[in-house]
């Protein structure tokens, strides 16, 4: 029997672990002498007062909810996938050559093909050290954690390089036709009759992450190959006597986990930048791994935690303009204190709960 509801579990458990990070935070904002309660007035205004910072909040919030996805799979398989920097990096190759390879007539064309071109490049990146940890017994952390740095090599070669546009001097590509370019959230809500930010670089690639929450959650919880994922996070000797393959699960679920890491370069590379730039991820890589760790894993949860922290993100821009004496270092503090509260000081509220929890069922026995 579960010590704690679901319920509990998902929301309330993160919900006080995030109450005690902005209670710190506020301190911290208070020791520099600023006004905490200004400091998150300004942070929610940047963020949701006006249709510009809503879709530059949910911009971010696309890229981490990808990402997010991309660390929680690997989890379920008790796998702890850090590369998910690099593979969105050499997924931003593989979206970038799909949509140069052709003069695409219309995006609802060439998306299609973008997605299988991220996702089999972000796939592949991570199938190196799937296998290498499932055959060779090399650990995941390390091995994924070289493959950011060797991404990171990659794309600048070839940006200066086979793939550099003739005519910028910067380390990127050419641009991609207008047929390649995805409809953003202005294009979208127009015919409707609802005004939106021009400037706002919300695109479609935020209801293709919904999308992919809506699959991970029918694959981790109404498939076989879920079950055997979890039943392989939970127990891996237990897995393997039941016949369930330790080699076949750990490659297949890097590579999923792989190829949704690389759904970012289809938000940024075709749908914002409309061209590949060397430094596009902007460490979104490593915010998916506090969301994941704040949604639990679960793919409600991390839709949630990936719009907080696209608020902190756009917010934290506001902050900076609103309040100078506060600097982005701050805003970073802020992030960090709540990756601490939810991630590595977890149990310290969790335990209480549970015992909570436990008391009053033993009270109602």
């Amino acid at each position: 029997m579960d010590k704690m509801p679901r319920w509990a579990d998902v929301f309330l458990v993160p919900f006080i672990n995030l109450c005690l990070a902005f209670m710190v935070s506020g301190l911290v904002v208070l020791a520099i002498g600023e006004n905490p309660f200004d400091a998150i007035y300004f942070m929610v205004k940047g963020a949701l007062g006006s249709t510009s910072g809503i879709g530059y909040t949910l911009y971010y919030a696309t890229n981490y909810i990808f990402t997010g996805l991309a660390v929680a799979v690997a989890f379920h398989a008790r796998l702890f996938n850090i590369g998910g920097e690099g593979q969105a990096i050499v997924s931003g190759i593989g979206v970038a050559v799909v949509l140069l390879a052709f003069d695409w007539p219309h995006w609802m064309l060439a998306l299609p093909f973008a997605i299988i071109g991220g996702g089999a490049f972000g796939a592949l990146w991570a199938a190196v050290p799937a296998y290498l940890q499932a055959k060779r017994g090399s650990h995941i952390v390390i091995t994924t954690i070289m493959f950011n740095f060797i991404g990171a090599a990659l794309i600048g070669y070839l940006l200066n390089g086979i793939l550099k546009s003739p005519t910028s001097q910067n380390a990127e590509s050419s641009g991609f036709g207008p047929g390649a370019h995805l409809p953003t959230a202005h294009e979208m809500l127009a015919p409707l009759g609802i005004e939106f930010s021009k400037s706002a670089p919300l695109n479609f690639a935020f209801i293709l992450a919904l999308i992919c929450a809506f699959l991970v959650w029918l694959l981790i919880w109404r498939t076989r190959l879920g079950f055997q994922i979890r039943a392989f996070g939970q127990n891996e000797g237990a897995a393997q006597y039941a016949g369930i393959s330790a080699v076949k699960i750990t490659i297949l679920t890097m590579l999923i986990s792989g190829a949704l890491a690389g759904m970012l370069a289809i938000n940024v590379v075709m749908g914002e930048q409309e061209r590949l730039i060397k430094e596009f991820v902007e460490g979104a890589g490593f915010v998916g791994i506090a969301v994941a760790l704040m949604g639990r894993s679960h793919p409600f949860g991390i839709v949630l935690a990936a719009l907080l922290f696209g608020m902190l993100t756009q917010g934290g821009f506001e902050l900076l303009w609103e309040m100078p004496t506060i600097s982005k270092e701050l805003v970073l503090v802020i992030q960090a204190l709540i990756i601490l509260f939810t991630g590595a000081l977890d149990n310290m509220v969790r335990n209480p709960v549970e015992r909570i929890f436990l008391r009053l069922r033993k009270g109602r026995s």
